[in-house]
């Protein structure tokens, strides 16, 4: 069963000099209870993926084609009235920086009771009673006396978990989680991190985590994308992607993870940088960087084949790659 499919996915930004294709073709799909990781260098395309789901795309950018696929229902081409009762019904929202999403001038439980009442026909008392709910639920301690204060009265990850009670108020199906962890220490961190695990296991709710760290990876999802250039390199089950990844470009990133067991005199890095929207090479858009890439690469866009147990986007992959490097 697939709660969210994403098909052909591509989003554009008409400029005066052109128009910039930000998103290519991406694909992928989501079941109910599952985690899945999208992660990449800034500029891969994660949170412009995340955006164009919840239909919150900046002018004048615009999904071109494709669709998106929510419980069967196509969701891209609705209208923002119609976009707006999906968000929070269906569709919850965690980003990186909790002030962002929180109105300093509320207090926590009138912007969490608001948001209930919003999408669920219950009264003030019953909206307020289930705010503390979700306070409690998320480790906010005190929760009833909380309720009442000020986001500024919070420290940066009660704030997150104030956000987190936000985006499950109505209970969504989905939740999609641009970078909730990467303002918060460690502690907080894992905290959080097992708090989303939690919400899936006992809600049934299916979360896209956007992350740069492969560590929150590691520890929270079940899948992975690994985004490039507004494509998908490599999608596959975790443990396979980090333990034997099939890509150049995973490897790349896999190898730039420091390793406490061996001692080096420098960390490895991934040369050259992510290319511009208007300057996107032709093939597979990493083969100026890629240490393997041969003539094909740089003639022709690989689609995802098979790589064992994962998928990449990687003629290496080809049968008949080795005729023709």
């Amino acid at each position: 069963m697939t709660l969210l499919q994403v098909q052909d996915l591509v989003v554009e930004f008409p400029t005066r000099r052109g128009t910039l294709r930000a998103l290519d073709h991406i694909s992928f799909d989501i079941a109910p209870g599952e985690i899945l990781g999208v992660v990449g260098e800034s500029g891969a395309g994660k949170s412009l993926t995340g955006a164009a789901i919840i239909g919150l795309l900046e002018p004048p950018g615009r999904i071109a084609s494709g669709q998106v696929v929510l419980e069967g229902q196509r969701i891209d081409n609705l209208s923002s009235d119609q976009m707006r009762h999906i968000r929070g019904r269906k569709i919850g929202a965690i980003f990186q920086d909790p002030l962002t999403s929180l109105n300093p001038l509320y207090t926590i439980g009138r912007q969490l009771t608001e948001t209930i009442q919003a999408h669920l026909p219950v009264n003030n008392e019953e909206a307020r009673q289930r705010a503390v709910r979700l306070l409690e639920d998320t480790g906010i301690p005190g929760a009833s006396e909380r309720i009442d204060h000020f986001p500024h009265q919070f420290s940066g990850g009660m704030r997150q978990r104030v956000v987190i009670a936000l985006a499950l108020a109505a209970e969504p199906k989905l939740i999609v989680a641009d970078e909730p962890t990467t303002a918060l220490d460690v502690s907080i961190q894992a905290q959080i991190i097992q708090l989303l695990k939690r919400v899936c296991k006992d809600r049934g709710a299916a979360v896209m985590l956007i992350t740069h760290d492969m560590g929150v990876i590691a520890e929270t999802c079940d899948r992975v994308a690994v985004m490039y250039a507004g494509r998908i390199a490599e999608i596959g089950p975790v443990h396979e992607v980090i333990n034997q990844p099939a890509h150049p470009y995973t490897m790349g990133l896999m190898a730039a993870i420091p390793d406490i067991t061996v001692d080096r005199e420098r960390l490895h890095q991934i040369d050259g940088a992510m290319p511009r929207l208007n300057a996107i090479p032709p093939g597979c858009a990493y083969n100026p960087r890629c240490p393997r890439a041969f003539d094909r690469c740089t003639r022709e866009r690989p689609d995802l084949l098979d790589a064992g147990a994962t998928r990449a986007a990687c003629w290496l992959h080809d049968a008949n790659a080795e005729a023709l490097a």
